[in-house]
């Protein structure tokens, strides 16, 4: 059974939260940020860039340091607040005709590590010790895990019931989303919480692979560093957002490549012929609409790739993951790539209209030769985490993309 654990967030003041939530760091170009921290005084960016306030990029230790002294400059002003209770944290996101609801909460790093909390991506082991040296230093967590799990009608009643009472927030950010929080502190509220979730046996990783192995290993440090037992505070977990999985939406990562050299366009079909039927769908951009099926882009027309069954056997699901399967039959044997996370050559697109995207850039010479596919299902990234395989690098683009700011976990509160 997986743990669900109510927390005492750390959470703008009610008057503020517009101006304080943030897209995540990387989401923002270098001018948009800049522009927003230079107008925008409450923006939790100025907390992750802290440096911006003397006009210098600062690194390492000196800029955890200063994370740390910005965190604790909003709470002393009131920006911040700490939560008096523990709680959950019912979150509503809607752009457009995309509407998610989910529970803020906290989860278990001995989930973890026992497979409960289940994988689908390889991590590097740089990325995963400079973020838990980053934790360690700042004392906060302001990126939620993203976790599914299956649809439970319990909890979906409970939590639309909840949604009919008025919010803590209820905001619209600039990117048109808007944005509702319930703070659920009525103990008899967790308790039907702790109950619904009784029923839920595993959760899947959507999105933070790497916030979550460098929780795990923050508290695999602590306890060394304390005889074996985690000091007073809250190492033992990490902060994560939890949806049904009927609400995850999963797109496509396109692949580009580029440096095939001179080789000419029927030689690369004779040698796609193999694995392929192929037929040419011409200059109209094409996008595939079932699974083992491929739209590929090249020399001003596109083409249709459709997986021979008899040429490509499936032994595991990852065999049968249609990244993988291109990685197999294109890009490794017709093409030479053998590491798909470093390889100079290959690019990643996800765009509303993949295919446009591709027929852009191509033509206009950025890139040599594209292709498409359909986006990995939810039963897909569920059986390849609990085969214990991973997927290739971009394999999926998962949504909702959570805001930065809104919750923050911190370490150093005892009474989680």
């Amino acid at each position: 059974m997986a743990e669900v654990i109510p927390f005492q967030a750390t959470r703008p003041a009610p008057d503020k939260v517009a101006s304080v939530v943030s897209r995540s760091y990387d989401q923002y170009r270098a001018k948009e940020r800049k522009a927003v921290m230079a107008y925008n005084p409450f923006s939790f960016l100025h907390i992750i860039d802290p440096g911006f306030k003397f006009h210098k990029a600062v690194q390492g230790e000196q800029r955890f340091s200063m994370v740390r002294n910005r965190y604790l400059e909003f709470l002393e002003e009131g920006v911040l607040l700490r939560e008096e209770t523990p709680s959950y944290y019912l979150y509503r996101t809607q752009l457009e005709d995309y509407s998610t609801h989910g529970i803020f909460c906290a989860t278990s790093t001995d989930d973890y590590r026992s497979n409960v909390i289940r994988k689908h991506e390889e991590t590097l082991s740089f990325r995963e010790t400079l973020f838990a040296d980053y934790l360690q230093n700042v004392k906060f967590n302001a990126e939620p895990v993203l976790l599914t799990y299956p649809d439970q009608a319990v909890l979906d009643v409970l939590f639309r019931d909840i949604m009919k009472e008025k919010p803590e927030y209820f905001f619209t950010t600039t990117d048109r989303v808007t944005h509702q929080l319930w703070v659920i502190s009525n103990p008899g509220h967790i308790s039907e919480i702790r109950e619904g979730f009784k029923g839920v046996k595993t959760l899947y990783i959507a999105d933070g692979h790497h916030r979550s192995a460098s929780s795990d290993l923050l508290a695999r440090r602590m306890q060394k560093g304390n005889k074996g037992h985690l000091p007073e505070g809250a190492y033992g977990s990490f902060m994560s957002y939890l949806i049904p999985e009927s609400q995850l939406r999963i797109r496509s990562f396109s692949r580009l490549l580029s440096g095939i050299g001179d080789r000419n366009p029927d030689e690369i079909l004779i040698g796609l012929d193999r694995f392929f039927r192929i037929h040419e769908k011409g200059t109209t951009p094409f996008e595939p609409t079932e699974k083992h099926q491929f739209s590929m882009y090249i020399n001003g027309l596109f083409y249709e790739l459709i997986l021979r069954k008899h040429a490509y056997r499936f032994s595991n699901p990852l065999d049968a993951l249609d990244p993988q399967i291109l990685y197999k039959t294109v890009l490794e044997p017709v093409f030479g790539v053998t590491d798909l996370r470093h390889d100079s050559r290959i690019h990643y697109v996800c765009a509303p209209m993949n295919a446009l995207k591709i027929k852009k850039l191509v033509d206009k010479g950025v890139y040599d030769i594209g292709f498409d596919m359909t986006p990995v299902s939810v039963d897909e990234l569920k059986a390849i985490s609990d085969a214990g395989l991973k997927m290739p690098p971009k394999s999926t683009f998962i949504e909702p993309k959570l805001p930065s700011g809104l919750t923050i976990y911190d370490f150093q509160n005892p009474d989680l």
